[in-house]
């Protein structure tokens, strides 16, 4: 289906593989354009409740753009190519209503960092590492990386990163809030397939609202909130996945959720 990808439904789980070990998992244009793909099928297939985001291999979780592909290549139009190839990535994993688990196997760097962050979970390799690699070529943080750090850390923190480039562990990273959970390598499977799990059998609509107003909460107002609450409530409050809720609650019983 995918020559740079790989891609795997299984017990309402998406898992898509960033497929090009040979370097580190980097993007050139054909990943790029399959990942957009490859996301667009995981939010519309009915079936999936979670998606899982890695890269192959145990070195890295992706490295970037591939600039060894850009060479000999005309010069790009920097802002066409992040408009084309990167930010309708992060707008796919933003936007959908679905949660997006990162399986962080190995380095994320620069667009990869940027991809990192967008995911609504983070599962960290203790192995694992953050770099926002981007000043070191003489470019500025893309893909949304300045809007993650700048939300995620102080001013001062997030200034740091984007501008030394200083590579920073798994485990410096969940200190400072930008990963939920680092384990050792052979616990990383079990980890996310865990986390997965429990978000495949959540009440989806339910957690496609939260997801959605938690963004929203990000730049809005206090009273504009409490009415966009209100909002999605009447929408959760209407769903199966609500009754089947109040009625294992009643019966003493764990809540078996469909997503309707």
């Amino acid at each position: 289906m995918f020559n740079t990808l790989l891609f795997e439904v299984k017990n309402k789980i998406a898992t898509i593989t960033l497929n090009r070990p040979e370097v580190y998992n980097a993007f050139n244009d054909e990943m790029s354009f399959e990942l957009q793909d490859a996301l667009k099928q995981a939010s519309k297939e009915k079936s999936v409740r979670a998606v899982v985001l890695t890269g192959s291999g145990e070195k890295a979780f992706c490295s970037g753009q591939d600039l060894k592909a850009e060479r000999g290549s005309e010069v790009k139009r920097f802002g066409d190519s992040v408009r084309k190839r990167y930010n309708p990535i992060i707008r796919a994993i933003r936007g959908m209503p679905k949660p997006v688990i990162c399986r962080l196997n190995g380095v994320a760097a620069g667009a990869g960092a940027s991809l990192a962050l967008a995911c609504d979970i983070i599962i960290a390799s203790e192995n694992a590492s953050l770099v926002e690699v981007f000043v070191n070529i003489g470019l500025v943080p893309d893909s949304g990386s300045s809007f993650f750090l700048a939300r995620a850390l102080t001013y001062q923190k997030a200034f740091e990163l984007a501008t030394t480039g200083n590579k920073i562990s798994a485990r410096e990273a969940a200190e400072l809030g930008l990963i939920n959970k680092v384990v050792n390598s052979g616990a990383l499977d079990a980890a996310v397939q865990s986390a997965a799990e429990f978000y495949a059998n959540a009440p989806a609509k339910a957690i496609g609202l939260i997801k959605k107003m938690l963004q929203k909460g990000t730049v809005e107002t206090l009273d504009a909130m409490l009415d966009y609450e209100a909002y999605c409530q009447q929408i959760a409050g209407s769903t199966g996945d609500f009754k089947e809720g109040v009625k294992a609650f009643l019966e003493k019983r764990k809540a078996e959720f469909k997503g309707e």
